[in-house]
């Protein structure tokens, strides 16, 4: 995963996510750690929700503009419309 405090790219979450899902679908790991790659896997499920939930309001934003293209900042998309 990424830097402690830092949450990883959507990319680097799934690659993370692919990782743990190959290895408890090997069945090769013991039950104890088998349960800490789930809590890491829905860690890294919930991060790549978030960043597909961010990247689809922008995606509506970006539609709603005329010629497409928003000048609205991150803060103002939380500010008008974030669900969290």
């Amino acid at each position: 995963m990424a830097v402690k405090g830092k949450e990883p790219s959507f990319e680097e979450a799934l690659k993370g996510l692919e990782s743990v899902v190959a290895r408890l679908e090997s069945g090769e790991a013991p039950l104890e750690e088998s349960i800490r790659l789930f809590e890491e896997g829905m860690k890294l499920s919930e991060v790549c929700r978030k960043r597909l939930d961010e990247a689809d309001r922008k995606i509506e934003v970006l539609l709603r503009k005329p010629g497409g293209v928003s000048t609205e900042t991150e803060d103002e998309g939380d500010l008008s419309g974030k669900d969290e």
